[in-house]
């Protein structure tokens, strides 16, 4: 059977564990944008959390026996913050250092982060575990994926577009507590909610090695 580049773990975390989670996020006073809050992996909370065994257990059978988290982004959707993606994929990678080849790139700079778009061979190396801190329903704007796609390689914006017109997608449903194993060139988008239950998930990175090519590897954001 073909790999859809993506699959669902329900059960990983604990509800109880999710809302303890939820409630040291809001106490810390973390900086939000509209659509939840980004360069979390210093975060005490978020750390205990993605070095747990489990999680952990289900990165390396992806990546490898070294895979270490380096990324995690909280996604926030509910009625009074509604938003949505278009089709994409997750191809840009915070790193160290910098390389000539032509393979990578463009570059860029946010703040003190140097991000640069990596190629196919790179992203095979990744992994992104999805923990559901809520349940991910039909109504409050599920992740949407389209099976299969991680395996065209790195494509123009153009391309993901045809491909979404083209091919099947179906909606990631989770339970709360669940993990949604997913490679990042898997082609995905989100549409806003429908309802009013909130939909919260952080989204963590593993790599199976941080070093990228002599010179370059990834940062911790």
């Amino acid at each position: 059977m073909e790999d859809p580049g993506f699959r669902i773990v329900e059960g990983v975390v604990p509800p109880g564990d999710c809302e303890t989670f939820l409630s040291a996020l809001a106490s810390s006073g973390i900086p939000r944008s509209r659509a939840g809050a980004r360069h979390l992996m210093t975060h005490p909370a978020v750390r205990s959390l993605v070095y747990r065994t489990e999680l952990r257990e289900i990165a390396r059978g992806i990546v490898g026996p070294g895979a270490c988290p380096y990324r995690a982004t909280l996604f926030d959707k509910s009625s009074a913050h509604n938003w949505s993606v278009v089709w994409h994929q997750d191809t840009s990678l915070p790193v160290f250092g910098r390389t000539a080849s032509p393979d990578w790139g463009p570059w860029s700079t946010k703040g003190l982060r140097t991000y640069v778009h990596a190629p196919t061979s790179a992203l095979e190396g990744i992994v992104a575990l999805r923990i559901h801190l809520d349940a991910s329903t039909a109504s409050n704007g599920p992740l949407r994926v389209i099976p299969g796609s991680h395996r065209f390689g790195v494509l123009s914006d153009e391309e993901v577009f045809r491909k979404a017109r083209e091919l099947p997608a179906v909606n990631c449903i989770a339970g709360r507590g669940a993990v949604m194993v997913m490679r990042p060139l898997l082609i995905h988008a989100s549409s806003k909610a429908t309802g009013s239950a909130p939909r919260r998930v952080l989204h963590v990175e593993y790599a199976g090695s941080i070093g990228l090519l002599p010179g370059l590897q990834l940062a911790i954001d």
